[in-house]
């Protein structure tokens, strides 16, 4: 047994990050926007609001935008209860969140990310206020005081490139308002678990050019889990702080700069997980090692719009991002067991992106654009160790060095309108990509070098056309393509693995948008299909199974699906749904699970097969669900001067397994999540006194596995939410 975890200890650390860690934080909720009023104070019965996108660097309607996406405002991310990046697989179609603390599984149409180390990107990159974020760690990151925020699914291979094989996310927080005077609002919440939070905004003009924003976040709550020790540390109780600073200057109707820089402190106190098996509830587990977990980053991006006389728009948007995330773990999740991890790890990252806009009038426009990026990764030393036990030289893994990214890409987008109905999109990108390992390890007593560089290129791209039917009436069909680089596999005691190779994506979609009953209801269907080719897993080591090494599935992985979305808005009624079916199957593949133990030799390609050797064709991708459902339904009433807003939410997201290896002793499969969030809001003069409650039916559900260690999605939450605007 001692043996086994050994192993898996090896075989996590030597993807360069082992991170068996959870805990779903519930930041304070983006504040409600004051309800439209007429000019007699009347509550106004409207049609929906036109949703625009901005993703492809223009700012365009969804409705005639060949794109499958969920785009959900402030005030809609406070109504479906959505406050951190868990929740949004409860709120569109095809997605996942997998949590586990320090990192996330976030998969959209079962593409995204299923390895956990700093050299395999995620599928699913999160752009905040332009520039990508963080690709691995500080994925707690709360959402608050937010304009809107895009969830894209399907490649993005022209303007997000590499890392989007699977979607994109865009979170845009609201900017400063030059003559928008002093406004802004205060929230304040209490509920169970002893949770107090409090969040401000407040727009500040300087002068007739110039205007602020700051707005603040904050969060305490005691622990959801019951942990008997022995144990150190925390017991997963939260403290949260977050805080960001805007500046808009704007000298004349051509130039507008942008500033905003955010400072987050989240003490999660730990990420508690037990084995995957246990037959106790989730809250309730022991443990006998030092628990912590604490990520503290800071970002700070300029943006600088200039419109030239012909019209053409200049865009840059620059970025610098630094954050430190410290963990510490009981690996083998009991206190009978004496296996440890724990890391502080820092990674910095410098961006710039250039574009170039035509204007978006006569028969061609284009896009023109250049992208660079410097991700580095510093493993501290002495703070990356695995113990098994800990304390001594030949039971411990020790790393530490450095890993620096590079990426560096061009791209475009044509245009052209062959008919007043007709329109034709073409977009492409070069993107080239180096990774580094400059590192060294003491492997239980036996020190290695990892000193290693990989290169990686491509052209990816789209190509749409589009028709448009009439106002209210809009199709496309498109194919587009994605791209992953891959990556280093360090050396675990047999010399240096060869690297893993790149992802590639590609997709064939088509798409119907409508608009019915003057406005009120509004809809998206859409049919796709997706050939994934080198998806990056880990297995035993083809040669030598005992070891654990990443490698690609050379074979087509097959992904289809469809996908449907619903607003209406009709009276005091408004409703929002959307539904994914997705059906998947694995390419001719042949591995040994590198959580057992074989010396048998097993090629990829070939096998043979075997008890250890085990056929994958045909099977499941991981992390794609066959069905995903969401719905909300609300309704206003005139009460005492005011307006009371109940509404609930219910998101169903289907089982779905968590390796290739599909096997169910071993934990491998998540069961489904069916989450019921609901609210009760009175609006009046200014004030918003909201009952909510998350998780109604309390379901304990594993909100992700890894390492063998399950990690339980957040139990129910209720309190009251008070908010003023003014």
């Amino acid at each position: 047994m001692k043996t086994k975890i050994m192993k898996k200890r090896v075989l996590c650390a030597s993807l360069l990050l082992a991170l068996p860690c959870s805990g779903i934080l519930f930041a304070q909720e983006a504040a409600p926007e004051p309800a439209s009023k007429t000019e007699d104070g009347s509550k106004e019965a409207t049609t929906l609001d036109t949703i625009v996108v901005t993703a492809d660097r223009r700012t365009k309607p969804l409705q005639v935008t060949p794109i499958s996406a969920t785009v959900l405002t402030g005030a809609d991310l406070a109504n479906q209860g959505i406050s951190v990046v868990d929740q949004l697989q409860f709120s569109t179609p095809s997605a996942t969140v997998n949590n586990f603390g320090q990192g996330i599984d976030f998969n959209i149409r079962g593409i995204g990310k299923g390895e956990h180390n700093t050299q395999t990107t995620t599928g699913v990159i999160t752009y905040r206020d332009g520039v990508a974020t963080f690709p691995g760690y500080f994925t707690a990151e709360p959402y608050y005081d937010i304009a809107t925020l895009e969830v894209l699914r399907g490649p993005q291979g022209t303007f997000v490139g590499q890392n989007a094989t699977g979607g994109a996310v865009f979170v845009t927080s609201n900017d400063p308002v030059i003559g928008g005077g002093h406004t802004g609002y205060v929230s304040g919440q209490i509920g169970n678990y002893s949770d107090i939070a409090a969040q401000a905004a407040l727009n500040i003009p300087l002068s007739d050019t110039l205007a602020a924003r700051v707005a603040f976040n904050g969060e305490n709550r005691d622990s959801f889990w019951d942990i008997d020790g022995p144990y150190t540390g925390s017991d997963a109780r939260l403290r949260m702080r977050s805080a960001r600073l805007g500046l808009l200057w704007q000298p004349n109707s051509n130039l507008s700069v942008l500033f905003k820089t955010d400072y987050s402190h989240l003490d999660m106190g730990a990420y508690p997980a037990d084995p995957v098996n246990s037959p106790n509830d989730l809250f309730d587990i022991t443990a006998n090692a030092d628990l912590k977990a604490l990520d503290r980053f800071s970002r700070s991006v300029l943006s600088i719009d200039y419109e030239f006389a012909n019209g053409v728009s200049f865009r840059s948007i620059s970025g610098y991002q630094n954050g430190n995330t410290q963990y510490r773990g009981d690996l083998d999740g009991t206190s009978a067991g004496n296996s440890t991890f724990r890391d502080s790890v820092d990674e910095r990252i410098y961006s710039q992106e250039f574009n170039l806009v035509s204007p978006n009038t006569g028969k061609f426009n284009w896009i023109a654009g250049a992208y660079w990026q410097q991700d580095t990764y510093t493993f501290l030393p002495g703070e990356f160790v695995i113990g098994v036990p800990p304390g001594n030289i030949f039971s411990e893994y020790v790393l530490q060095g450095t890993n620096p990214k590079q990426t560096s890409a061009v791209f475009g987008k044509l245009g052209f309108e062959l008919s007043d109905r007709f329109e034709l999109e073409l977009g492409a990108r070069y993107s080239r990509s180096r990774t580094s390992n400059d590192v060294s390890i003491v492997q239980y007593g036996t020190p290695l070098l990892a000193i290693q560089t990989a290169e990686f290129s491509n052209v990816s791209g789209k190509l749409a056309l589009n028709f448009q039917v009439s106002d209210t009436q809009f199709l496309y069909a498109f194919a587009a393509t994605g791209y992953r680089p891959g990556g280093l596999n360090v050396p675990v005691g047999f010399g240096q693995p060869d690297p893993f190779d790149e992802e590639k994506v590609t997709s064939y979609e088509l798409g119907w948008k409508s608009i019915w009953f003057d406005g009120h209801l509004r809809t998206q269907f859409t049919a796709f299909h997706n050939d994934y080719n080198n998806f990056q897993v880990t297995i035993g080591y083809p040669a030598f199974p005992v070891f654990g090494i990443e490698m690609n599935v050379r074979d087509t992985t097959k992904i289809s699906g469809f996908e449907a979305q619903v607003q209406a808005s009709f009276g005091d009624w408004k409703i929002d749904a959307g539904m994914g079916v997705m059906h998947s199957e694995l390419g001719k593949f042949y591995a040994v699970d590198p959580r057992g133990i074989s010396f048998a030799v097993c090629d990829p390609q070939t096998g043979p097969a075997s008890a250890t050797c085990i056929a994958l064709e045909g099977r499941d991708q991981t992390y794609a669900p066959d069905f995903t459902f969401n719905l909300g339904i609300q309704r206003d009433f005139q009460v005492a001067k005011g307006t009371l807003t109940p509404r609930i939410n219910f998101g169903h997201v289907s089982e779905q397994w968590a390796t290739l290896f599909q096997n169910e002793a071993r934990g491998d499969r998540i069961e489904s999540r069916n989450i019921v969030n609901a609210q009760l809001a009175w609006e009046r003069d200014g004030y918003v006194w909201t009952l909510y409650g998350t998780n109604l039916t309390d379901q304990h559900y594993v909100a992700a596995i890894n390492s063998g260690l399950r990690f339980a999605g957040a139990p129910r939450q209720f309190g009251l939410r008070i908010t003023k605007w003014f």
